[in-house]
């Protein structure tokens, strides 16, 4: 069974695409590896220059009334294997709400996908139907935050939501930890949110990685390059951190 992986925060600008495809883009080195686009805004199916039009998408996945088969939506690229989102993902809230079944699509179809080692799924900042569908499908959550107040706005809706889901749909689910991103630890006001974030992450009863992300103008250039930065630029700070915090989060010494 593959492990899952959502990277989550209904905060936009946070990294959480980046974070997901350089977490797919690193274990896809090693292992059988997809990502899954659950943001209508396919930010992640951009960078994997997936096809959206004559291609079968995440949003195909979640509305089909005949359940069309995940595999039947992956898209095997030279950045890995993505089901791809779609603008038209944003109509499945209204699609998918008071739908008996509407909460578990996702994890239905991900039910009947064999052949990986690990699934992470790239989220829209919101709170929202479609984000059920992964928290319920999903065995851990990775939250991207960066060191500034207005990152830890927010952040308890956020667990609120996933403890209602590890209550109610998914006992296995888990809080990976908070992974801080844009991260230089030199200001006094990073440090100051810095040492909120771990008492936030009591609360929450999970941890800060210990690993903390450098920001990287290799970042960006990757994204305009449509590339991965594990390929674009391997040995950039970022890759540096991005390294220490997947074998951090899968305990992998290789990788």
């Amino acid at each position: 069974m593959a492990v899952i992986y959502v990277v989550a925060n209904q905060k936009g600008g946070i990294g959480k695409t980046t974070t997901a495809t350089t977490l797919a883009g690193i274990l896809g080195k090693r292992k059988r590896t997809l990502l899954i686009d659950a943001d209508p805004q396919g930010n992640s199916s951009c960078t994997y220059q997936a096809k959206v039009e004559d291609q079968a998408t995440l949003y195909d996945v979640m509305v089909d009334s005949q359940m069309l088969p995940m595999a039947d939506a992956i898209q095997h690229l030279e950045n890995g294997d993505i089901v791809a989102s779609d603008p038209l993902l944003a109509k499945a809230e209204k699609m998918l709400d008071g739908d008996v079944d509407g909460l578990y699509r996702l994890k239905d179809a991900l039910d009947g996908l064999t052949g990986y080692d690990y699934i992470v799924i790239d989220t829209a900042p919101s709170l929202n139907v479609i984000l059920y569908n992964c928290l319920i499908a999903a065995d851990e959550v990775i939250i991207p935050v960066m060191a500034d107040a207005y990152s830890l706005q927010g952040l308890m809706q956020l667990y609120d939501t996933i403890k209602a889901v590890q209550k109610r749909q998914n006992k296995k689910l888990k809080v990976s930890g908070l992974l801080l991103v844009k991260y230089s630890g030199r200001s006094n006001l990073e440090k100051q949110v810095y040492e909120e974030l771990i008492q936030l992450a009591e609360q929450m009863g999970t941890k800060v990685f210990s690993t903390t992300i450098r920001e990287c103008v290799k970042t960006k250039e990757a994204q305009e390059q449509k590339k991965l930065l594990v390929d674009y630029a391997p040995k950039c700070t970022s890759m540096q951190d991005y390294f220490s915090f997947a074998k951090e989060l899968t305990g992998l010494r290789k990788l």
